[in-house]
């Protein structure tokens, strides 16, 4: 029996499309062994938003090929979709996929290990490229399951690769959206997160739309069984008055809210050409907090960008503060092939991008831990995820991450109630209540 290992580097978008991929193989008779072992295929699934992505992936690609010449690599997602035919040498690889073809693995990986030829099936996208209809029935080692309904961007700012590396935006159907939430719950997931490279995008390649994002969550919603969903990275354009009301509806959704940010500086959002700005972002998280008073508002932070001012940078962290974010994940700006931002003045050095990086996750852990010290004393609900001798451990509906003192009888996957009472390094404590959820 042959053996593959698998690395996944990046978003919840490219940990689906690998665990897609490892059940294709898994199911043709493949035999997963953990990636610090010797193996006769290696899959990696690269990264390139940053470029830390771009050189992790390359470092491991490299190591790989270096300790294990004999092996077969596999280079697939957005730095194996904007390199192509370049890897195969650069990287050592033997199959390059990207973004596409992901379906096919088991077939293409069996062309060359029969050929022994290197095979690259990166293949540029068009107004006719489909939503590739990827599939999974179970996540290793998780009690929760991202589900992915929608690839690619259609926005184009001023420093993202993404749109030329997942091309343009196409979605899945409900009815194969829900078929895959059955088979999740059937197996005993009870929570459903929706993911995608821009959600806000779900359904909108055809003119009428034929169907939107609070489709797709209903759509889950209606899924006996299933009773918690989280939804993936937002724009605030998505939380319009009419979203927010719906939303109010469906009570399984989790007050848990990433509007994506990027900058608190009105004259930087313009220059990244972003489509809103920090009047339209503020309204959408109060119209977001109506509804979910407590909700845990997070986002991403880009600092560093060509020509970011002192003041600029003063702003970001003022609004940071106003917002009163749960949790905040800061990345320092790096140009990125083709983009327009690469080319513009100003451009800050490394040491400069770095030293403010630092300034914004100092800051991001205070507002963190302020949030936090708004639940002390409060009760909750916590879907227990692991379990030790002495410690049982999960997360919130507000995706606190929570420990209680172990107790006999109680599972993981089970959902019970807790007082929360005291913190950890980024979470809290919490005592179990009587009464089960």
């Amino acid at each position: 029996m042959s053996t593959i290992a698998f690395h996944t580097l990046g978003c919840k978008v490219n940990q689906y499309d690998t665990e897609a991929m490892r059940e294709l193989l898994l199911d043709h008779g493949w035999k997963e062994v953990p990636f610090s072992e010797p193996a006769d295929v290696y899959l990696i699934n690269t990264c390139t938003v940053t470029g830390t992505g771009d050189r992790k992936s390359l470092q491991l690609s490299r190591k790989i090929k270096r300790e294990h010449p004999g092996s077969v690599l596999v280079l697939c997602g957005c730095l194996a979709q904007c390199r192509g035919n370049d890897l195969l040498t650069s990287a050592g690889a033997d199959l390059v996929l990207g973004v596409q073809h992901r379906g096919k693995i088991v077939e293409l990986l069996n062309q060359v290990i029969s050929t022994r030829e290197k095979c690259c099936m990166v293949k540029p996208f068009d107004s006719n490229t489909p939503f590739e209809p990827l599939s999974i029935r179970q996540v290793s080692g998780r009690t929760r399951a991202a589900v992915k309904i929608q690839e690619g961007c259609n926005n184009h700012c001023t420093y993202c690769i993404i749109p030329s590396v997942r091309g343009p935006i196409r979605s899945r159907s409900l009815e194969s959206l829900r078929d895959e939430t059955l088979k999740l719950r059937d197996v005993g997931f009870t929570e459903i997160v929706l993911t995608g490279i821009h959600l806000a995008s779900y359904g909108k390649e055809t003119k009428p739309s034929r169907y939107s994002l609070l489709d797709a969550i209903s759509t889950v919603h209606d899924v006996d069984g299933i009773q918690r969903i989280r939804l993936g990275s937002l724009e605030p354009v998505v939380a319009t008055e009419e979203f927010c009301r719906a939303l109010k509806d469906l009570p399984k959704v989790c007050p848990q809210f990433h509007l994506a940010l990027q900058s608190g500086s009105d004259t930087v959002l313009s220059r990244m050409k972003r489509r809103y700005n920090t009047f339209q972002y503020r309204e959408a998280a109060d119209r977001l907090r109506k509804i979910y008073p407590k909700s845990a508002m997070t986002t991403d932070i880009l600092t560093g960008f060509p020509g970011e001012t002192e003041q600029e940078f003063e702003e970001t962290k003022s609004f940071i503060r106003e917002m009163r974010y749960a949790r905040i994940h800061v990345f320092p700006y790096s140009p990125r092939r083709n983009t327009p931002a690469a080319q513009m003045a100003g451009q800050l050095t490394d040491a400069e991008k770095e030293k403010r990086a630092r300034e914004l996750i100092a800051l991001g852990n205070h507002v963190s831990h302020q949030y936090l010290e708004t639940w002390l004393g409060e009760p909750s609900s916590v879907l227990i995820e692991e379990i030790s001798r002495d410690i049982m451990s999960g997360y919130t509906p507000e995706y606190i991450r929570v420990q209680i003192p172990f107790k006999p009888g109680i599972q993981s996957g089970e959902t019970v109630p807790v007082l929360l009472n005291g913190f950890t390094q980024g979470g809290m404590t919490a005592e179990l209540l009587r009464t089960r959820t």
